[in-house]
């Protein structure tokens, strides 16, 4: 695998302070890359950013993307530090598991405002920097979830259901400004956001059964698919859903 493959490439990444998302922030770092972190909790990241030199190459800025005025600022301040963008990893979500009978509609509009109108936000405001560099690049992680769909989470599959749809419309919006525009849609990835529905290990045993491959994900996997897309190895790719997810979709 090539490696600084982001050399001088100025990356946001939304959710970077736990799972996915500080994945994503700890690999674009190793690949060369300067990046603003927006998230609502930043002590895990800084504890680990402390114990390297990458914390140089690192701004963090906390922001709720639920919030439309933080947003705005933390964006915006990202790009400022950052001397520009041309990329964004929104990776920042939520999910909520009810049955739909007893489904609290405040609960509802949080997980959309987070999972689908947050990240959506995110790429307008920072459309006006993406659009000064060549070959910017806009990843969403979605989820399996917005493919096939999960028992009791129809808010979280709609949100990231309607993520997936609005790459692919912005992939066709932003092509002419050669900016791309993916979705990743990963499968069971064995996160604390994972664990926070799960009882015990025959839970998780259900859940591997799902997959052809029979098992959970890793961070680091859905990372490199992130890593891949947010490159010129992936110059030709826009508009693409990406499963990632060890056979679900097909199984």
């Amino acid at each position: 695998m090539n490696k600084n493959r982001l050399t001088e490439r100025k990356i946001l990444v939304t959710g970077g302070g736990a799972g996915i998302g500080q994945e994503c922030v700890s690999k674009c770092l190793s690949e060369g890359a300067t990046v603003a972190v927006l998230d609502r909790k930043l002590d895990k990241l800084e504890k680990n950013l402390e114990k390297d030199v990458s914390i140089n190459s690192t701004v963090l800025v906390e922001v709720d993307i639920s919030v439309g005025e933080q947003v705005c600022r933390g964006v915006k301040q990202a790009a400022q530090e950052l001397g520009g963008l041309d990329g964004v990893v929104n990776s920042a979500g939520i999910d909520l598991v009810s049955e739909f009978d007893d489904m609290n509609w405040d609960d509802w509009s949080k997980v959309l405002d987070v999972n689908l109108t947050g990240a959506i936000h995110v790429c307008q405001q920072a459309l006006p920097y993406l659009r000064l560099n060549r070959s910017s690049s806009i990843v969403n992680i979605a989820s399996g979830a917005g493919l096939v769909p999960i028992q009791n989470r129809v808010a979280y599959c709609a949100s990231k259901a309607g993520l997936i749809m609005a790459s692919k419309s912005l992939a066709m919006d932003l092509a002419s400004s050669d900016i791309r525009v993916n979705a990743v849609c990963p499968g069971a990835v064995d996160t604390d956001l994972f664990r926070q529905n799960i009882r015990d290990e025959s839970d998780i045993e259900q859940v591997k059964s799902r997959y052809a491959m029979n098992r959970l994900g890793e961070v680091s996997e859905i990372a490199d698919v992130v890593i891949f897309l947010l490159s010129d190895e992936a110059s030709l790719i826009t508009g693409s859903a990406l499963a990632v997810d060890g056979g679900r979709v097909f199984h």
